[in-house]
C-alpha cells in the first residue's frame, strides 16, 4: 500500500499549506474566546460620529453649525412637559367624512366695494369667435356625386364636400342649396353659416 508520498515535493507543500490554515483559523478563533480584539468600552462602541456640515471656501454661512446633544440620559422635566399636552382640536371628526362647506360670494357689481343686496348675477358669456373669412360662390358636384362646393379664401379657390378641411383649418360640417356651414376646428369654435354669393 501506498501513501502518495513518493514525490516528497508536493508533501512538503502539502503540510506548509495544512500548518497555514491552521494558523490563519487559530487567528480568527482565539480572540473570540479571549474577548481581547473588543473595543476599549461600549460607550465608544455606540456613539455615533458627529459631522458639521462642510462650507464652501469662499462663501460664508450666516448660520453657526448646530451642536447636537448626544446625552443619553432621560430628561424627566420635558417628558413631564408633554405629557401635560392637551390636544385642543377645531370639533371636526376625523373618522367621520363630511362634505366641506363652501361658501360662494355673492356676485359685485362694478364700480363697489362689496356685494349689493338683491343684486343678480349675470352669467359671463363666452367669447365670439371670429368670423370665417370664406366666401361660398357655387357648387362643384354633378347629379349623383356627393354635394361639393366652391370655397375663396382671398385668391385662393377650394373645392370641398361635406367632412372635409379647408386650408388644414376650416371644416364642411353641411351644405344646402343656399348656405354651408363651417367650423374652425382651430379655435373649436360653434358652426357658422356661411351664406351663397353671387359672383
Amino acid at each position: 500500500m501506498q501513501l502518495g508520498l513518493e514525490n516528497k515535493k508536493k508533501a512538503t507543500w502539502a503540510a506548509v499549506l495544512v500548518v497555514l490554515a491552521l494558523v490563519g483559523s487559530a487567528w480568527e478563533f482565539i480572540p473570540m474566546f479571549t474577548g481581547s480584539s473588543t473595543p476599549a468600552s461600549s460607550a465608544q462602541a455606540a456613539a455615533p460620529l458627529i459631522t458639521h456640515p462642510t462650507t464652501r471656501p469662499g462663501k460664508k454661512s450666516g448660520k453657526k453649525p448646530r451642536v447636537e446633544n448626544l446625552d443619553p440620559t432621560l430628561k424627566l422635566d420635558l417628558l413631564a412637559s408633554s405629557e401635560k399636552t392637551q390636544y385642543e382640536g377645531n370639533g371636526r371628526n376625523i373618522f367621520v367624512s363630511q362634505a366641506e362647506t363652501v361658501v360662494i360670494p355673492h356676485p359685485m357689481t362694478p364700480g363697489t366695494d362689496g356685494p349689493q343686496a338683491g343684486s343678480t348675477y349675470v352669467t359671463p358669456t363666452p367669447p365670439q369667435a371670429p368670423p370665417i373669412p370664406l366666401k361660398f360662390y357655387g357648387f362643384a358636384s354633378r347629379p349623383g356625386e356627393p354635394k361639393k362646393i366652391f370655397l375663396k379664401l382671398n385668391e385662393d379657390v377650394f373645392v370641398a364636400g361635406e367632412g372635409e378641411i379647408v386650408d388644414r383649418r376650416y371644416k364642411v360640417v353641411h351644405i344646402s342649396p343656399t348656405s354651408v356651414q363651417i367650423q374652425d376646428v382651430v379655435n373649436s369654435g360653434p358652426p357658422q353659416t356661411i351664406p351663397l354669393t353671387q359672383g
